[in-house]
């Protein structure tokens, strides 16, 4: 453990415990009253998540740029629409990692590295294709937040856990806007 000069001037390593093999969660000093040991573990989680989210953003900018067909112009706007809900995300995740005293680790090789979101599979340009395949990697996003509002919670962290429950709400928003156009009967 670091002396009280050295947590004044800079970060320090902790191992991390949980959800990904050797990975450090950096932190710096706060006067946050949450337990270090807690704030540690909310750090790696909301930084498992940013992963999670960045890469959530870029699958969406993937369908915006290719999806093609009858409702091109509808699903280009929508999927750009979902993008940037999803870049609010990344950004309110990632600066609760900061807020607790941690990093916020979100740059796009560590995202592609850590993300546990399926792979993006549409290489075509077909608008169903684009819906089933942005739907899929939106209710995975979801179910991953959903988990994390529970840890927030068993970690004394009502603040986390409503970030997550906001983020939670916004996923389920546009996975049923994104799902809508595959549960119209054509």
């Amino acid at each position: 453990m670091p002396s009280q000069a050295q947590d004044d001037e800079a970060p320090y390593r902790c191992a991390r415990e949980e959800h990904s093999e050797s990975v450090e969660v950096s932190m710096y000093p706060t006067r946050n009253d949450l337990a270090e040991s807690a704030r540690i573990k909310l750090v790696e989680l909301l930084n498992a998540r940013l992963a999670d989210a960045i890469d959530l953003q870029t699958q969406c900018k993937q369908a915006h740029w290719n999806v093609k067909g009858p409702d091109f112009i509808a699903l280009h706007k929508l999927f750009d629409e979902v993008n940037g809900a999803v870049e609010e995300y990344v950004d309110l995740i990632a600066e609760r990692a900061v807020q607790l005293g941690g990093v916020a680790d979100g740059t796009a090789r560590v995202a592609a590295k850590r993300s546990s979101l399926p792979e993006y599979a549409v290489r075509g340009g077909d608008g169903r294709e684009h819906v089933a395949a942005l739907s899929t990697v939106l209710s995975a996003f979801g179910k991953l937040v959903r988990a994390e509002i529970d840890r927030s919670n068993e970690l004394s962290d009502a603040d986390t856990a409503d970030l997550f429950t906001e983020v939670s709400r916004g996923v389920d928003k546009w996975l049923w806007f994104v799902e809508a156009h595959l549960q119209a009967e054509r």
